[in-house]
């Protein structure tokens, strides 16, 4: 059986950013958890991160992330280039399931098991089982409105809660003005 349960929908728009998860996670055709946490605030509280994937690999990899972020300050890139770099060639990381959805108030990034990291061009990005319907849906609001990126984040984890059996509408958000 393969566990699910993670919808994460990052955005960046006019200097301001925001983040927001559900709160399922699943076994199979089973919800074990309504309000699971999924967002962590970073660097003083300038950078938001969402995991996917298993529980103990995503906290790992946060952990790891943190690190790299205080060894370089204010960069996201950097950070998140040498957390791929350690993840790739670590063979105790290199097992480990999940990604990190990544954003302060000028990027976002997806860091990625295989060792990818991909820069938003729009400034969107999302992971987990109902990331693909959130990542439509906050596309679409950032083409056709002016909303403000905590709003156009809620939208869309309701949009993909609407659609996705593997996201509930227990949407939590995080802010960064």
């Amino acid at each position: 059986m393969q566990l699910h349960g993670t919808t994460i929908l990052g955005v960046c728009r006019n200097g301001k950013a925001a983040m927001a998860s559900d709160g399922q996670v699943s076994l199979g055709d089973t919800a074990l958890k309504h309000t699971a946490r999924k967002i962590r605030r970073l660097a003083n509280g300038e950078v938001l991160v969402g995991f996917a994937g298993a529980v103990a690999d995503s906290l790992t990899l946060l952990d790891r992330f943190e690190a790299q972020l205080s060894k370089h300050p204010g960069r996201i890139e950097r950070a998140a280039v040498e957390l791929a770099k350690e993840w790739r060639t670590s063979r105790t990381l290199s097992r480990l399931n999940a990604m990190l959805a990544v954003v302060n108030r000028e990027k976002a990034l997806l860091v990625i098991g295989s060792g990818e990291v991909l820069e938003s061009e729009d400034g969107v990005v999302a992971a987990g089982s109902g990331g693909s319907y959130a990542l439509a849906a906050a596309r679409g609001l950032l083409r056709h409105t002016q909303m403000p990126p905590e709003v156009i984040v809620r939208e869309g984890l309701q949009i993909a809660a609407d659609i996705c059996i593997y996201t509930n509408d227990q949407i939590s958000v995080e802010v960064l003005e």
